[in-house]
């Protein structure tokens, strides 16, 4: 009795596996290329591409809309690394005027400490301790900012090191691929110049 429903599973099993394998297979090298990353679209083109002994031989449309998807992704890239640079000069220009404010303020601190207990603070007479007291919230207050700032530009400049190098691996990836690709079609040339020559030498004959 239960042999009949292991054999219903099995077959829904097998139905789900061929309904999900069909729907893989729609998947089309253009549609690929529009949807997929850059690894995604090369890895598609290598597995749609037809064969040709022990080589690959790739449509000039895919290879030419893959080489135009890889130039965009750079551009992409050098894009955002441009306004990462810009961020980070903007942020150390932003650090370098708190410093100089950080800096004369400690040495407001240090004149004022020197002298009596009763001074003057924008017209206002104010005691040493009253004094001290407002100039240590403005340096904490400054410092604050300070460090907000230095948070800021370590991470633009972690995002300018990620990007610089997704740049450098995606531009390696390129001219690694182009440069194989190259070589594939010299072969696959050659040979066909060789089939020729062959097939003239017989037809001489």
């Amino acid at each position: 009795m239960k042999l009949p429903k292991y054999l219903l599973v099995l077959t829904i099993l097998l139905s789900f596996s061929q309904r999900t394998h069909a729907q893989e297979e729609k998947i089309t090298v253009e549609d690929a290329l529009k949807q997929e990353k850059i690894e995604g679209q090369f890895d598609m083109v290598i597995k749609k591409s037809g064969r040709y002994q022990e080589y690959k031989v790739i449509k000039q449309v895919w290879i030419n809309k893959l080489k135009s998807n890889v130039t965009d992704t750079l551009k992409t890239l050098e894009a955002k690394l441009n306004t990462s640079n810009q961020q980070i000069a903007e942020q150390k220009n932003t650090i370098t005027g708190l410093q100089e404010s950080l800096a004369k303020t400690n040495g407001d601190l240090s004149t004022v400490t020197n002298e009596k207990d009763s001074m003057s603070l924008l017209g206002a007479s104010v005691t040493k301790a009253s004094y001290n007291t407002i100039m240590w919230l403005i340096i904490g207050a400054l410092l604050a900012i300070l460090g907000f700032f230095i948070f800021k530009f370590k991470n633009s400049n972690a995002i300018t090191v990620q990007a610089k190098k997704a740049l450098a691996e995606t531009e390696e990836e390129f001219e690694d691929h182009r440069r194989r690709s190259l070589e594939r079609e010299q072969k696959v040339m050659r040979k066909l110049q060789d089939e020729i020559n062959k097939q003239r030498k017989t037809g001489a004959k």
